[in-house]
């Protein structure tokens, strides 16, 4: 393979490639003169050549064989013109090798040339699948040999990993996934299951009204093309978003994805709409949330407001009228919406005409947690553009699924349930009114035209009956003298010197295995749990779930097994967990790394326990972007025999236990706390008694 000169790689990645901590590359630097001199970044963050520092650790035996996953990121983040540019012209060569297989074996026979003339072969055989699979307008350019000249070994490499991971999807969706995880303050993405769900509620309101599935999908804030990715396989897929490097992912994604037409551009939607003409079937979207500069003076007399001008900080309603602007009659949106935008005053207007001309069918609350802003119970607005032949409906649709996340476990979201009660409430099967209720339009129409759902439900009876708040007393008291009787006594002991070891030594030499969560899909008909980060850090059951393999080839994930040990990646402070046999066979989700210890070397409640240290988890921490990231090869343990280890093993398990404890403690207080209040507020309690 020709050397890549021109992919640079930083300290970190370094670090990653040799299995060491950042603290051996700064050693190596000052002891060996031969090391390679920086070629860009800073002084006090300094960039170097890929190739050089791969023939240096070869040279001096610290290279180990670098896994294929693992190269072919580093060539991407270390692109010269930035990691979405070169997942761009990564996705052009894995489209042309999922559509035009023949060309790429011929290309791959010119591995031995010059990175020159391999470029020079690449332009025309991509010009022709991206006119193929793209309609116009197109976000995707066909990069120029002079730009695709320095990916060379990356654009080789690709397409070895697209037969290493099955396919060019997955090859794409693994550097995708990698790029979002090495930045995730940098996009707001739409979570996989919430994507589902949207798209199974569009489906089943267009069901509904007796049309045939949508033939035309569009998204006009496509960011990285989720919410599309989620929906059916229909004949034409459009996708725009301000960011160009985004709208042309997205497009590459979806045509990666399915055998759709995909028409992309870039620009900002509201000023510089690319689909004026276009009447779709469904929209989809997570527009940006409250957006000051969205175009208000520019956009004063725009045909799209048919329902009403949007005030100036009512960004949202601007982005449901071009919605329904750009959907046939009949046709069906379904947007995420922050709260506010169902009871500001400033739209109430809008939000009258919508509702008194059909336009605005149903407004679901998810609970907390659905998508970022995560701390935000989010809203679904469903809407139809009125038909000349279709008379409005009387009534609109409220849902609230707060009251499903069970008190148990309000730290996770039950997507399956979720999306079921979702969809029996739109075909009007959920038979209780603290979940749905359709009301009268009129009664809408008051001077606030608040559409907030929980104002036009019953409230669930959060405490229950006196009887039951007694119940949940004994449990409580239960509970309490079992976390005094777990609270542990402290044991001073003198610090004393101990050889220590890395995660990164202790996987160098067979100890454990580590494994790097966030990928896989579930096999057709079958749900597979995933532990999520939020699950590992609040001591939850697995919450998440693996979407379905489209194609009906599943990606196999990696799977949890009892006595691994699980560590988030990104902030949150230390944290480890120890899978048990109820969380065994979940899929690692993202932003979790696995290591999987061998029983003869290493106890896991051991590894568990050092790895929460505060100091230890701060030495192994960097700075990405505004986010803490935490290098796991980075965590220090000491070495001890193995007898020695389940002694300190036991300890931290009793720890463990302790917590759990608490866990419970807390919720049963909450529980017993808000159910007086609502007892006492609705006259089921009495307002005596006392402490006992």
């Amino acid at each position: 393979m020709p050397e890549d000169s021109a992919t640079e790689v930083t300290a970190a990645g370094i670090a990653r490639l040799a299995g060491v901590g950042r603290a051996a590359v700064s050693n190596w630097r000052r002891r060996h003169t031969d090391f390679p001199k920086p070629v860009g970044g800073t002084e006090t963050s300094p960039s170097f050549s890929l190739a050089e520092i791969e023939r240096w650790l070869r040279d001096q035996g610290k290279l180990a064989e670098v896994p294929l996953r693992e190269r072919v990121w580093q060539q991407l983040a270390g692109h010269p013109a930035g990691t979405l540019t070169g997942l761009a012209h990564t996705g052009c060569v894995l489209l042309l090798l999922r559509e035009r297989p023949p060309a790429v074996a011929a290309l791959a026979a010119l591995a031995a040339l010059p990175d020159p003339r391999f470029a020079e072969a690449l332009p025309g055989a991509l010009e022709e699948v991206l006119t193929a699979r793209f309609g116009t307008p197109r976000a995707v350019s066909t990069p120029t040999a002079g730009q695709l000249a320095p990916a060379a070994p990356l654009l080789r490499a690709a397409v070895e990993l697209a037969a290493e991971l099955g396919g060019p999807r997955q090859a794409f969706e693994f550097l995708l996934g990698r790029h979002l995880d090495a930045n995730p303050r940098q996009y707001t993405l739409t979570p996989p299951p919430l994507a589902e769900l949207m798209a199974a509620l569009a489906a089943a309101a267009t069901a509904s009204a007796g049309d045939p599935p949508a033939g035309v999908l569009l998204d006009p804030a496509s960011g990285t093309g989720g919410l599309l990715r989620a929906a059916a396989h229909p004949a034409t897929l459009a996708v725009q978003d301000a960011d160009p490097g985004l709208a042309a992912l997205s497009a590459l994604r979806l045509a990666l994805h399915g055998d759709a037409d995909i028409r992309s551009a870039a620009g900002d939607t509201l000023r510089a709409d690319a689909f004026p003409e276009l009447r779709a079937d469904t929209v989809l979207a997570h527009p940006p949330f409250n957006e000051r500069a969205w175009g208000h003076d520019e956009l004063a007399y725009d045909p799209r407001w048919e329902y009403g001008f949007p005030a100036r900080t009512e960004s949202e309603l601007a982005w449901v009228q071009h919605a329904l602007a750009r959907l046939r009659d009949g046709g069906t949106a379904v947007l995420l919406m922050p709260p506010a935008v169902a009871s500001r005053r400033s739209g109430r207007r809008i939000r009258a005409d919508l509702l008194r001309r059909g336009a605005l069918r149903a407004v679901i609350a998810l609970p907390a947690g659905a998508a970022p802003p995560y701390g935000i119970p989010l809203h679904l607005w469903v809407l139809v553009r009125p038909a000349a032949d279709r008379r409005p409906p009387a009534e609109a649709l409220f849902v609230d699924t707060a009251g499903l996340v069970p008190d148990a476990g309000r730290d996770k979201l039950p997507w399956t349930v979720l999306q079921n009660a979702v969809l029996d409430a739109w075909a009007g099967r959920a038979g209780d009114d603290t979940l749905a209720r359709a009301v009268p339009v009129i009664e809408l129409l008051d001077d606030e035209v608040d559409l907030a759902p929980a104002r036009y439900l019953t409230a669930p009876d959060a405490g229950g009956s006196a009887t039951e708040l007694a119940a949940v007393r004994e449990r409580l008291d239960a509970t309490l003298r079992s976390t005094l009787a777990l609270a542990p006594t402290p044991e001073p002991a003198r610090p004393a010197p101990r050889p220590l070891t890395t995660v990164g030594e202790l996987a160098r030499t067979g100890a454990l295995q580590l494994r790097t969560g966030g990928q896989g899909t579930a096999p057709a008909g079958r749900e597979v749990p995933v532990l999520t980060e939020h699950d590992v850090l609040t001591g939850a059951a697995p919450s998440g779930t693996l979407p379905e393999a489209a194609d009906g080839q599943s990606e196999e994930p990696v799977l949890v097994r009892e006595g691994d040990v699980v560590v988030p990646v990104l902030g949150g402070g230390p944290s480890a967990r120890v899978v048990d046999a109820a969380t065994a066979g979940a899929a690692l989700g993202r932003s979790l790394q696995l290591l999987r210890p061998d029983p003869d070397a290493l106890d896991p409640w051991f590894l568990a326990g050092f790895l929460r240290g505060t100091a230890n988890n701060r030495q192994a921490s960097s700075f990405a972007s505004t986010a803490t990231r935490l290098d796991v090869r980075r965590l220090q343990l000491p070495r001890l025999p193995l007898a020695d280890q389940r002694r300190h093993g036991e300890r931290y398990r009793s720890l463990a236990a302790f917590e759990e404890a608490l866990r419970l403690t807390a919720r049963l207080g909450e529980q017993l706390v808000q159910g007086l209040y609502d007892g006492l507020a609705d006259g089921s309690v009495q307002p005596g008694g006392g402490r006992g």
